[in-house]
């Protein structure tokens, strides 16, 4: 995490006065689509059911990603409207960042348009492409991020739950529940505070206002002298979100689009005046 001096555009007190606000910076690294995924409502279940998928072979060579049975484009265009849905299969290359990982995370995204025509005519032209962030957001957007929040291990239920720890004349444990429960019924119930598995959850943080986008040739000038805490160095073009995002350092977070819709109202880009990168916070 990095801090920003920036001039506030809210409507709160200190509307126009410079500000220092916190925010998370999140190296993107390479995306490119190597193939789309078609769906079918599935009569039994209702539900969509993955029907069929193209693929770009000289991405997926070169990438060494496992093929299913694909088909070709000529073949889906004629009976397109029999599908309901159509995704855009991408692969990024984390190998460049400083995350140490080398193997590519493959994940799905969907496409611009609103009937399936429009959506697999939207794919077709951007398979085997390279995108970047500044293809898909602007600066001033919120977008929602999802990622695996930091393990915590078995915890008690002090730190767990915060219940308040118990007096000095106790005639047991300090750190443990008062009571369980009742004794009718004679079970426990689940809403009682307990020790057990603390943080490692999947976490969706919504509406995160983006503050900058920057280029792999402009990542040097957030980086600190001694590179950000349990990470290293930002080497790849990198974006800048308002505030925190669950996880460590060096785990995957995934940007999305406002799912309230809070770019209708119209997108202000911020004016950031200085970026701090004199410390650094893990």
């Amino acid at each position: 995490m990095l801090h920003v001096m920036m001039s506030d555009d809210s409507d709160g007190p200190s509307k126009g006065m410079e500000v220092s606000t916190p925010c998370t910076v999140l190296e993107m690294p390479k995306t490119v689509a190597y193939g789309i995924r078609l769906y079918r409502i599935d009569p039994s279940t209702k539900y969509k059911k993955a029907a069929a998928e193209i693929y770009d072979d000289t991405v997926t060579k070169r990438l060494k990603i496992p093929k299913k049975s694909a088909t070709k484009p000529e073949d889906i265009k004629s009976k397109i409207s029999e599908f309901s849905d159509v995704k855009l299969l991408l692969a990024a290359e984390p190998k460049g960042a400083s995350t140490g990982q080398h193997h590519i995370i493959r994940f799905e995204s969907s496409v611009a348009g609103s009937t399936s025509e429009e959506k697999f005519n939207s794919a077709t032209s951007s398979l085997g492409k390279e995108f970047s962030v500044s293809d898909v957001f602007k600066p001033g957007e919120y977008v929602d991020v999802a990622s695996i929040s930091k393990g915590k291990g078995w915890q008690g239920a002090v730190k767990r739950h915060g219940v308040k720890i118990q007096g000095r004349k106790v005639s047991q444990k300090r750190r443990h529940v008062g009571s369980l429960g009742p004794m009718r019924p004679g079970r426990v119930y689940f809403t009682v505070p307990m020790a057990g598995q603390m943080g490692f959850n999947y976490r969706i943080e919504q509406d995160k206002r983006i503050l900058r986008l920057g280029a792999a040739t402009d990542a040097a000038s957030i980086n600190p002298k001694s590179g950000f805490t349990n990470y290293g160095n930002v080497r790849n073009s990198y974006i800048l979100i308002k505030g925190s995002v669950p996880g460590p350092a060096k785990g995957m977070v995934r940007v999305r689009k406002s799912i309230r819709d809070r770019n209708v109202s119209g997108i202000k880009e911020p004016k950031i005046n200085t970026i701090s990168t004199s410390t650094s916070a893990s």
